[in-house]
């Protein structure tokens, strides 16, 4: 058989890379006579840049960045194509990322998004005139405030964190309209890992805040605070969108329209609101396993394929809102190819899996207490399960 091998990162454990490479190793044992091609993948969070270096190649150029909590921080930008038509590649995890603050320290009310800002500026002074900017796996939950702050937006309040967006007035926000122009003759990319909107149950705080440190009344405040940002930025749009009218009959534009619009795009709530944030300078949101998907050839590679074998830290309520084993299934469903899902914890049931186009879904860590062993030796229990797959997968010689 031929076994195409495409997961995403276990965040935390393994990347895209080693992740792929241990899963190849396991059906190998488990099937030593079919042949296994791997293909790594990203959704936009953790790996999307090294993901499409290793595709695309290009040169990586180091930047250094404030992190969540203003800290100097390392961070890199992919540049690719020719000169005078290069497209950047950014990472908002390398920023910004969730694994940038120490667990104790996690705190939504003041991380900010101001290091991807930084980032941004760097690729326009390196001449993109495509920016892709892959988001998930942040520590932030400021709407892409933030964001303002690194294009060099002056008020101070910006950065302040999430939990600091109720002080905003319209004068913090009205730099919209000037940066808003900076890119409009830039093809900007929001690359989302998740399909959520900014707002409501499933928005930026009530569906992530939590895992970020907030508690439940953070969150709470933390939505009053995403909604008031929304609101202002909203106003700074339409106007800037709005200018002299050459049509004296034709109706303003309304700036609740454009709140609405811009907050509940899919995608809004990615990397705690950033792509609420973006979306406002004239970003497309777009999902970030189909950008990746498409940059490596995925259509091709299942196509030929007999099998794909996937996988993800966590098979979560997460995974069927524009993760990468989503984008997968879907991609088997298209070429009749079955899809296998291999994650350190499985927390959906068969219906659920089985509805989103997968042929099977296995845990590492079957039982909680599995948990502990499965992350001590990532590789090795990934490599292991998947071998016990293969066996149950690969058709006899």
């Amino acid at each position: 058989m031929r076994i195409l091998v495409a997961p995403d990162c276990f965040s935390g454990t393994l990347s895209a890379r080693e992740a792929a490479d241990a899963m190849r190793a396991g059906w190998s044992l488990g099937a030593a006579h079919d042949v296994v091609t791997e293909l790594p993948l990203a959704d936009g969070g953790p790996g999307f840049v090294d993901v499409l270096h290793g595709a695309l190649g290009g040169e990586l150029v180091p930047v250094t960045v404030h992190g969540p909590l203003g800290d100097p921080t390392p961070a890199v930008m992919l540049l690719a194509g020719a000169e005078g038509a290069r497209t950047a590649y950014l990472e908002s995890a390398q920023a910004i990322g969730l694994h940038l603050v120490a667990a104790g320290d996690r705190d939504p009310t003041r991380t900010t998004s101001r290091g991807l800002g930084e980032l941004l500026s760097a690729a326009l002074e390196a001449g993109a005139r495509r920016v892709v900017v892959g988001l998930g796996g942040s520590a932030t939950n400021d709407g892409g405030a933030g964001v303002l702050a690194g294009l060099g937006a002056p008020s101070a309040r910006l950065a302040g964190g999430g939990g600091a967006l109720d002080g905003l007035v319209p004068n913090d926000v009205a730099v919209v309209a000037a940066l808003r122009d900076r890119f409009r003759d830039v093809d900007l990319v929001a690359a989302v890992d998740v399909d959520v909107p900014l707002l409501g149950l499933h928005g930026a705080s009530a569906g992530f805040a939590a895992q970020k440190g907030a508690s439940p009344e953070e969150a709470q405040h933390l939505e009053r605070c995403l909604g008031h940002l929304a609101s202002l930025v909203g106003e700074a749009v339409a106007g800037a969108d709005e200018g002299p009218r050459r049509d004296l009959l034709a109706p303003a534009r309304d700036a609740r329209t454009t709140t609405r619009t811009l907050t509940q795009a899919p995608g809004a709530g990615a990397a705690g609101g950033v792509g609420f944030g973006l979306a406002a300078l004239g970003a497309r949101l777009l999902p970030g396993a189909a950008v990746v998907a498409d940059a490596v050839g995925l259509a091709a590679s299942v196509a030929g394929a007999d099998l794909v074998l996937t996988g993800e830290g966590t098979l979560d309520w997460q995974s069927l809102h524009g993760k990468v084993v989503h984008a997968v299934a879907a991609e088997g469903l298209r070429h009749g190819v079955p899809v296998v899902a291999v994650a350190g914890q499985v927390l959906l049931g068969r219906r659920e899996w089985s509805t989103a186009g997968l042929a099977g879904a296995y845990a590492v860590a079957e039982r909680p207490s599995e948990v502990a062993a499965s992350v001590a030796d990532a590789r090795g229990t990934l490599a292991a399960r998947v071998e016990r797959v293969a066996r149950t997968w690969s058709r006899p010689v």
